[in-house]
């Protein structure tokens, strides 16, 4: 689905990630994890060029994107991006914000647009908030209308940027759920999160990453955290669980 090939990023003097290689294939869940500062944020930032790499190729779905002749928004209609601050605008109803992408890239009309946004408004929960501003809803409420308002696009690859980490504890709950249900559907995900339970429970593929490097890229969530191989793996596991 996406690959990145020797990938680095910096920010002037700053190495931020260094040299990294990931191969995420169809229907993967994989949770990125690591200290603050460590380059997770960024690397899944570069995957959609909302941080283009200072080195190294980001390849979706067989193209090389991080090239000048790409257009990068028609390559994002196939990759949904959901992030911390739920990045709703406020000017607009639930309704609205759900439809305006789908409606500008001409991907659905109107009526379209709408039938579809009612349709993961029922799934879920909140077709009661079709109206309602980003202001008038739980933190909790705007991620939900936040993923869904990814979803309206059907892409094929779904990125969560810290997606609970905004939210007071209670609310996190409902957006996991929400995520967890997508991951049972089949959806492709790449997660950064500080959500243990989530990444044991769900993911199919843990990638612990450190100082702009994967220390350890695990397919068993369970032996990843009953049984890191890396020293630096142990030492970050020890202080979070």
């Amino acid at each position: 689905m996406i690959k990145l090939s020797n990938l680095y990023k910096n920010f002037d003097d700053l190495e931020v990630l260094r040299g990294v290689n990931l191969d995420i294939k169809p229907s993967e869940k994989v949770v990125i994890i690591g200290p603050s500062g460590s380059g997770k944020s960024t690397m899944l930032r570069c995957m959609n060029l909302l941080e283009k790499p200072t080195h190294g190729e980001i390849i979706f779905k067989g193209q090389i994107i991080n090239q000048e002749h790409v257009d990068i928004n028609k390559v994002r209609e196939n990759m949904g991006m959901v992030f911390q601050q739920f990045n709703l605008f406020s000017n607009l109803n639930v309704l609205e914000n759900l439809t305006l992408a789908p409606i500008m890239r001409n991907h659905l009309n109107q009526e379209e647009a709408d039938s579809k946004a009612i349709e993961l408004l029922n799934r879920i929960g909140l077709v009661d908030k079709i109206d309602n501003f980003p202001n008038q809803l739980s933190g909790g409420q705007q991620q939900r209308i936040a993923i869904a308002r990814a979803l309206m696009m059907d892409p094929d690859l779904l990125l969560f940027d810290e997606p609970t980490s905004a939210l007071d504890p209670e609310m996190v709950g409902e957006v996991l759920d929400l995520m967890t249900e997508l991951a049972e559907a089949g959806m492709t995900m790449a997660v950064v999160t500080h959500e243990m339970g989530f990444a044991r429970e769900v993911a199919n593929r843990i990638i612990f990453i450190d100082e702009g490097i994967i220390v350890e890229d695990s397919y068993d969530p369970k032996n990843f955290f009953d049984n890191p191989q890396q020293e630096r793996t142990k030492q970050f596991l020890s202080k979070i669980l």
